[in-house]
């Protein structure tokens, strides 16, 4: 346990200088919010990879495949094609040239829906950033047999000091450091969890057990678990709703940090082979561990004590001294989820709302010094938010992590993306339609809500998700004739605004000088730095094949930061544009 303690605070602290060395390339409010546009598509892809994981991925979803083997793989599935979809998307979004994503409800909408977007956001994105803090201590309360409460504090305080002091540019170096020794981590994991039970066929053996074979069948029978889940029909509405949040104008935000159209493509495409290996490697442990070691599983003093079903087989097979640099890895991929809840929400504060105020006021805008402490110090509160609400979601029952996650994602998230998954693809949507859709779909949600709370009746999150699908095609039915009546004005910013995301970007003339080398340096010496420091575990307490265990995972994580420094010093920075270039 202590050598578990003391990996953990060497790690944080290499990834602290990390993040304090990014910081550094905060000079004005894109740079804090998007990478000042300079994001190369390896840093940006392994962020967004690593934004759809976090450390549900092994509490939430590994509850879901301990008790119910491998169906809860739809989600993953819809992620693949989401992210594969994006290698189209992807460059359309890159294309908007936007700052935050607020500036693109503001050019396909109106000024109001950006403004009324931005204020819900910030009762809303920090909801599901605490989902994902909460779930990470669950993690590591059932590794280090702490309290979850202080745990979920602590890591709050460490988490709003990662993504206060260095902004987009720190969150995406250390997603990349941090994902490459996740994935390493879980590889490993993996291939030991294959070894323990011995071999494929005899994992799958386990499926035909009489103890296992109805619980880990693909498709359940209404009835076998609450809420029906896993059946058919609960399959079909939650693929279809992952599926869409990469699909609508919300997932611009995913590719505003890279440079340009070809980088955010070959980004995605990253993303997608990465979330293919990992969907094959992630949800194998959590059935070994039911199989292996469900009374221990269960016998835990959790809450939810199948969201420990991954930390405890990672407990008994990794070697001595590994635990802690996956605890440090997942505190890093719950960090990623959380910058949409603090630098992103930060960002469009500071330049979609501070700005407007300031000018019905009749103020000068800020000086670029003003804006990032301004950042910084509404970073600080919706972290502390943040923290508040998941110290609420560890304090109440009844609620599961994987369905509380599930619920937001649907009563809240469902029907304020759909007149964004609408207006990305029928041009013809007037900003008034935004509203329509919203208050319609918001209508059964409201309904279940009220019927659960006063009159205790339980519907099922599939059953909801029809409903709010439903009534935002019947809001869209009631706001088709709002295009005719619109002025010529907003029909041409429409038509500016879809001209302009079929528009290639020229990164020289648009953006400027690049940051690839910096990105190179920093990032291959810091993961060649923690590959030699993983290397000083072989001198801990071990058997022989966990030395060759932690061999190779030190060699391969060198090897990575030795071909990044390689990169460093082969790559030419790209030019400053010349004086009759634009430059943004």
């Amino acid at each position: 346990m202590t050598l578990t303690i003391v990996t953990l605070v060497i790690y944080l602290i290499l990834l602290m200088v990390v993040g304090s060395l990014f910081s550094r390339m905060n000079k004005n409010i894109s740079d804090f919010a998007r990478g000042g546009a300079q994001g190369t598509w390896w840093m940006v892809g392994a962020s967004m990879f690593m934004g759809g994981i976090s450390a549900f991925t092994f509490t939430g979803n590994a509850s879901a495949a301990f008790s119910a083997g491998p169906t809860f793989l739809v989600i993953y599935l819809a992620n693949i094609i989401g992210l594969a979809l994006c290698m189209v998307l992807g460059p359309w979004f890159r294309q908007t040239r936007a700052t935050t994503w607020a500036d693109v409800m503001r050019e396909r909408f109106h000024v109001s829906v950006e403004q009324f977007s931005i204020y819900f956001s910030l009762l809303t994105q920090p909801v599901g950033a605490a989902t994902q803090l909460y779930a990470l201590a669950v993690f590591i309360a059932a590794i280090l047999g702490l309290p979850t409460p202080w745990v979920i504090i602590t890591l709050g305080l460490i988490v709003l000091f990662y993504s206060t002091t260095g902004g987009r540019w720190a969150v995406m170096a250390t997603d990349f450091v941090q994902g490459l020794v996740l994935f390493a981590i879980t590889v490993l994991v993996f291939f030991l969890s294959i070894y323990k039970i011995g071999g494929l066929g005899q994992f799958f053996s386990y499926f035909n057990d009489p103890n296992f074979a109805s619980d880990f069948s693909f498709v359940k029978e209404p009835g076998q678990f609450p809420d029906d889940k896993f059946t058919w029909k609960w399959m079909i509405v939650i693929f279809i709703l992952q599926l869409q949040g990469y699909v609508n104008l919300s997932s611009v935000g995913r590719f505003l940090s890279v440079k340009d159209s070809r980088q955010a493509r070959w980004a995605a495409g990253l993303a997608c082979f990465l979330m293919i290996i990992g969907s094959i490697i992630w949800f194998l442990p959590p059935m070994v561990s039911r199989f292996l070691y469900q009374d221990e599983v269960l016998g835990m003093a959790l809450k939810e004590p199948a969201t420990a079903s991954y930390a405890v087989i990672a407990q008994h097979l990794l070697p001595n001294g590994l635990m802690g640099i996956m605890i440090a890895a997942m505190l890093g991929a719950t960090m990623s989820s959380m910058d949409t809840g603090l630098n992103t929400v930060a960002g469009v504060v500071v330049n979609n709302i501070i700005p407007r105020i300031r000018e019905k006021a009749g103020k000068t805008p800020l000086s670029d010094k003003v804006t990032i402490r301004i950042c910084r110090l509404t970073t600080i509160a919706l972290g502390l938010y943040i923290i508040l609400v998941s110290l609420f979601l560890a304090f109440q029952k009844g609620l599961s992590l994987f369905d509380a996650y599930l619920m937001i994602a649907a009563l809240i998230g469902l029907p304020l993306s759909m007149p964004l998954l609408l207006g990305l693809w029928i041009r013809k949507l007037h900003w008034k339609a935004y509203y329509v859709i919203i208050g319609a779909a918001l209508i059964p949600s409201v309904y279940f809500i009220v019927r659960s709370n006063i009159y205790g009746e339980n519907w099922p999150i599939q059953d909801r998700l029809i409903w709010i699908y439903a009534f935002s095609l019947i809001g869209l039915a009631l706001s088709w004739g709002f295009w005719k009546r619109g002025t010529d004005a907003y029909k041409k910013q429409v038509q500016a605004f879809y001209e302009k995301m079929g528009r290639p970007v020229d990164f020289r003339g648009e953006v400027g000088q690049s940051q690839d080398v910096a990105q190179y340096t920093i990032i291959g010496w810091t993961t060649l730095i923690l590959g030699m420091l993983i290397l000083l575990l072989l001198f801990v307490p071990n058997t022989l094949p966990a030395r060759l265990q932690i061999l190779a995972l030190g060699s391969f994580t060198a090897g990575i930061g030795g071909v990044l420094i390689w990169f460093s010093r082969h790559t030419e920075a790209d030019r400053p544009p010349r004086g009759d270039e634009p430059a943004a």
